[in-house]
């Protein structure tokens, strides 16, 4: 369904990555076998790497997200007495966070889209990471681009990575469509005048404090309906 009033056709349609095209399923229960099964601390693990990726960001003192993800994978375990080395932590989250498939409402919708609209990639994840994601789920042929914090050294949701994503694309926020599984992500590129959508996966829920996303469906192929409509 819409949110708010239908906006303009965007020039250009943008998606985050993790958990909004690729399933991390695999990944959470390696992650929960490092913690000892315990798939309680799965959440608290993922806010704590969110939470000291933008302790990078405001500290400027930038980290790969994957090697944040290793560091609060050992916090966590640390935490909760539960023994775990680097190396043992990079193997739980590295190896499975490349190989994650595409959801599977992904390749129909992205296929449908790409008839009518240019589709790029934004991401927290470094540049060789999505790289290889996208070879490993087939979706590299998909998108015109593929975009990655890595190059300002800025974690989303900082209004500066969007602001810089714009400037790559050439377009002015209101545009551009921002996609993601992530009520942070959309917040921030709603705040940047992006158009937004939320893509409300199990689990995922919009910040109430934000402005409201143009868009909130519950999977791609929803979205690609709305879209395609225009």
């Amino acid at each position: 369904m819409a949110a708010s009033q239908i906006q303009a056709k965007p020039k250009v349609i943008v998606f985050d990555v993790n958990e909004t095209l690729l399933d991390l399923e695999q990944m959470q229960s390696s992650v929960a076998n490092a913690l000892d099964g315990n798939t309680q601390l799965l959440p608290l693990w993922f806010s704590t790497m969110l939470h000291h990726s933008l302790v990078s960001t405001v500290s400027n003192d930038y980290h790969d997200f994957a090697d944040i993800g290793v560091a609060a994978l050992m916090m966590v375990a640390s935490n909760n007495q539960i023994s775990l080395t680097k190396e043992q932590a990079k193997q739980a989250i590295v190896p499975p966070l490349l190989s994650l498939p595409a959801h599977s409402d992904v390749k129909p919708a992205l296929a449908q889209l790409k008839q009518d609209y240019k589709l790029v990639s934004f991401t927290n994840s470094s540049n060789n990471g999505v790289k290889a994601q996208f070879q490993h789920a087939g979706l590299t042929d998909y998108f015109t681009h593929r975009y990655s914090v890595e190059d300002i050294k800025v974690y989303k949701p900082d209004l500066r990575a969007y602001k810089w994503l714009l400037e790559q694309l050439n377009v002015a926020p209101q545009e551009a469509l921002m996609v993601a599984a992530h009520g942070w992500d959309v917040a921030g590129a709603k705040q940047a005048g992006m158009q937004t959508a939320f893509i409300a996966r199990p689990g995922k829920a919009l910040y109430p404090l934000a402005k409201q996303p143009d868009y909130i469906v519950k999977n791609l192929e929803e979205l690609a309906l709305l879209l395609t409509q225009k």
